[in-house]
């Protein structure tokens, strides 16, 4: 029996702790997929189109299981459920992370029993980490190496460069 892990979000852009996390989780579950959020009501930097290309790119040498990076709208219980997932992985960063993702999960358990939420803690290094800080950053002109890789790095002074941001 396989298990299917789904892992939400919107990865605008992906950052090193979204990376740690999928790496960890490429080791209790034998497919992943990455859910990326259609959100346009986030005001995203990069097209959905975009954000999951540098997320297969990001994500080619995992081999811990098989990866797949779907765009999804709608309920997240309903995209894991389509993909066939027994198990939502998400990350926890701090208390406020908690108590967010405490409240989503006890309405995902009302919708679907049959699919767990996992919680994986951020690794310290990552725990400040936010998609949101790391665009405010490079907008305003500072370094995101420490929390992106060089090639993610790079796509967001593309971005920058190109004024879409």
């Amino acid at each position: 029996m396989s298990r299917v892990g789904f892992y939400p979000g919107t990865f605008d852009p992906a950052h090193n702790g979204h990376l740690d996390l999928i790496r960890r989780a490429a080791k209790i579950v034998d497919r992943l997929v990455i859910g990326v959020a259609i959100n346009s009501g986030k005001g995203p930097l990069f097209t959905l189109e975009e954000r999951v290309a540098i997320l297969e790119h990001a994500t080619a040498d995992v081999t811990d299981a098989e990866i797949e990076v779907l765009p999804y709208t709608g309920l997240t219980v309903t995209a894991a459920r389509q993909v066939g997932a027994g198990i939502i992985l998400r990350g926890l960063r701090a208390v406020a992370d908690y108590e967010f993702e405490f409240q989503i999960t006890a309405m995902n358990q009302q919708l679907d029993r049959s699919i767990e939420t996992v919680f994986l803690m951020a690794d310290p290094r990552h725990q400040a980490t936010a998609s949101r800080l790391v665009k405010e950053i490079v907008m305003l002109g500072g370094d995101v190496s420490p929390f992106v890789t060089p090639w993610i790095r790079d796509r967001l002074l593309e971005k920058v460069a190109s004024g879409a941001a």
